[in-house]
């Protein structure tokens, strides 16, 4: 496990939140279940058929809260308040039973939104979008925030170049998985929501943003220059309290002497650490040029800008994969 992972877990057991997995069932999940109780990261809501999940679980059964929607007691309950949530979209009573009794992420997001658990983590049999679906419809977003998005850590090898770079050796990038072309006022709410969770998750001290472009103060004039410089100035009008600045190329937000020539004067210039991708394309591609060609640990992608945290694991996860998010998402509770 790295160093990073091991802050993680360390900080999330501090917190032992309550966290629901709604795909109970699934042997990753369970494998994940004893090394979370063993580690004492997270107190953890399984659903799924009770007897399959205790048959698997073992002696673990008794140390988690294990929930059948079929069977439950919360049934009622949670349809109610799904059903005053979304009657305005046409929801009935009828069909908001009916779907939480079909689908356990929708069961699952209703028991973060009623308090009951504090954060959800699916995702490993099910597809992104059914995944934040009902984050998006029950959950919703944090006040004065209207933009869900994504953010990796980067976790530089000790022994590699790139350790100099960022925090200790790790670098926040975002949006690397959720919004393909975000427009300048979508910029910021990542921004913010990526410099909120660079200090929850892993205890950044210092954070700074640097909103990246193929331009630096100027050097060329482009219409998608023109989207970042207008990002840089709305973050600096809505969050003044953060150390944010760009537009800027990634050699003079991350280098001090390629800084000093090409943005002398700037605060974030050439030690920044949370890195603001201008759209999908590029995020995506930084980040894997970034994990294969520098060895670095690529955490994530984790979401943000949920009003209670939600997260999404990958189909091809593993146990150790399903852990580690479990304990980004409590400490984003």
């Amino acid at each position: 496990m790295s160093k990073l992972m091991d802050k993680i877990r360390r900080l999330a057991a501090e917190q032992y939140k309550h966290i629901v997995l709604p795909e109970g069932e699934d042997d990753r999940v369970i494998e994940a279940t004893k090394v979370i109780v063993d580690n004492k990261i997270a107190q953890l809501t399984l659903l799924g058929n009770k007897d399959v999940i205790t048959s698997k679980l073992g002696s673990y059964a008794d140390k988690v809260n294990i929930i059948d929607p079929q069977n439950s007691d919360k049934v009622d309950e949670l349809a109610n308040v799904f059903y005053e949530l979304r009657k305005a979209k046409g929801m009935t009573p009828e069909l908001a039973k009916a779907t939480i009794l079909k689908d356990s992420l929708f069961f699952g997001t209703l028991l973060v939104k009623t308090g009951m658990c504090d954060g959800m983590v699916g995702g490993c049999v099910r597809s992104t979008a059914d995944t934040i679906r009902p984050g998006l419809q029950i959950i919703k977003t944090k006040p004065g925030v209207k933009t869900v998005s994504s953010l990796m850590f980067m976790a530089m090898p000790e022994d590699g170049p790139g350790y100099k770079y960022g925090e200790d050796g790790v670098l926040v990038f975002s949006d690397c998985a959720v919004n393909i072309n975000p427009t300048s006022e979508q910029l910021v709410d990542i921004a913010f929501a990526s410099y909120e969770n660079a200090k929850k998750i892993i205890d950044m001290k210092n954070p700074k943003v640097a909103f990246l472009s193929f331009s630096t103060k100027g050097s060329a004039k482009h219409e998608l220059v023109d989207k970042v410089v207008e990002a840089a100035n709305l973050m600096k009008e809505a969050h003044p309290e953060v150390e944010s600045d760009g537009e800027l190329q990634l050699d003079a937000a991350i280098v001090s002497k390629v800084a000093q020539l090409k943005a002398p004067g700037s605060k974030v210039a050439g030690n920044a650490n949370v890195l603001i991708f201008p759209d999908l394309q590029a995020a995506n591609i930084g980040y894997k040029l970034v994990q294969r060609f520098a060895g670095a640990e690529a955490v994530g992608p984790i979401c943000q800008g949920f009003a209670k945290p939600i997260n999404d694991l990958s189909r091809g996860c593993n146990a150790d994969d399903i852990v580690s998010v479990v304990a980004i998402t409590a400490l984003q509770a």
